[in-house]
């Protein structure tokens, strides 16, 4: 039964969101036109809220991490970010979920915030790829108003006291804040400063590269197939094969014993390691503060779903 919600943690207006838990992360069902149209109205009214783009990777991260799962079910929207993701939503019972990933949304909320007229904020990567993201998109969206562009220190410690970064950007008058720091520290990131940033921060992992082209993104057929991984893994092999040697293992053992528990209808010894994924409805929660992060839990086994 559909439960109507405050989609957020600071609005006047009702909604109904659907999501759907995978590996104990709940992932909204939502088509690109609803996503872009909500984060613009979000910050229209300079919102503070954050969005994350969930692929494998961090659905993966989040079903061992605690408080990182925490952070993106407290999230107000997390996207399925990776084709595998939108194809299991399919296979729950929403035929035709599109994959929403973190560059091609970044390019189409700037396409509607150069029609309505809100500003953005750049914050991540080095000055050298700021500046030439943000020439690419002047070029691109001539109306888009850029209000600022930080690149932040490396050190966590440094950037999770940042104070002077919020005073910046919420005097710059930004609605939107692109976080490009990757995953997970965006995300932490997004969430201690909900509450404290006045706009719609935005985590987009690598996009900076992308358009400024420092990275150059795998094709489309690779993308529409799920390959962007395999990709990425080629053109950066010493630093992701760890990650994805894991990460795709892990996530194809969930798959694979979903597919059979549905066709054989048992529950097979392995399958306690993981959360089958259900529909729920679910309250946006009020505004939180992660705990401290601790140091990750190196067995994947026994997790709950928070």
């Amino acid at each position: 039964m559909h439960t109507p919600i405050k989609y957020g943690w600071r609005t006047n207006v009702t909604r109904r969101r659907t999501v759907e838990n995978v590996l104990g992360c709940d992932i909204d069902v939502l088509r690109w036109h609803d996503a872009t149209e909500t984060v613009l109205r979000w910050a229209a009214r300079r919102e503070s809220r954050y969005v994350c783009h969930c692929n494998v990777h961090a659905v993966v991260t989040a079903h061992r991490d605690a408080q990182f799962r925490a952070v993106l079910n407290h999230a107000n929207l997390a996207t399925p970010d990776g084709m595998p993701i939108a194809w299991l939503l399919r296979c729950s019972g929403h035929p035709g979920q599109p994959r929403i990933d973190g560059p091609d949304f970044m390019w189409a909320i700037c396409r509607g915030a150069a029609r309505t007229g809100e500003k953005i904020y750049l914050y991540g990567s080095t000055p050298q790829t700021l500046s030439r993201l943000r020439e690419r998109l002047v070029a691109a969206f001539p109306k888009l108003t850029i209000v600022g562009a930080e690149s932040p220190p490396f050190a966590e410690g440094a950037i999770r006291a940042d104070v002077g970064a919020v005073k910046r950007i919420n005097a710059s008058g930004a609605q939107i804040v692109f976080v490009g720091l990757g995953c997970p520290k965006q995300e932490y990131w997004m969430a201690r400063h909900r509450g404290r940033i006045k706009a719609v921060m935005i985590g987009v992992g690598a996009a900076f590269d992308y358009h400024a082209g420092s990275l150059r993104r795998a094709p489309p057929w690779m993308r529409r197939a799920g390959l962007e991984w395999l990709y990425r893994l080629l053109c950066e092999p010493r630093r992701l094969w760890r990650r994805y040697a894991v990460t795709n293992s892990l996530f194809a053992l969930y798959v694979v014993d979903r597919m059979i528990r549905r066709i054989l209808g048992k529950f097979l010894p392995f399958s306690r390691y993981f959360q089958h994924a259900r529909k729920k409805h679910v309250s946006s929660p009020p505004l939180i503060s992660p705990p401290t992060r601790s140091k990750r839990r190196r067995s994947y086994g026994n997790s709950r779903a928070a």
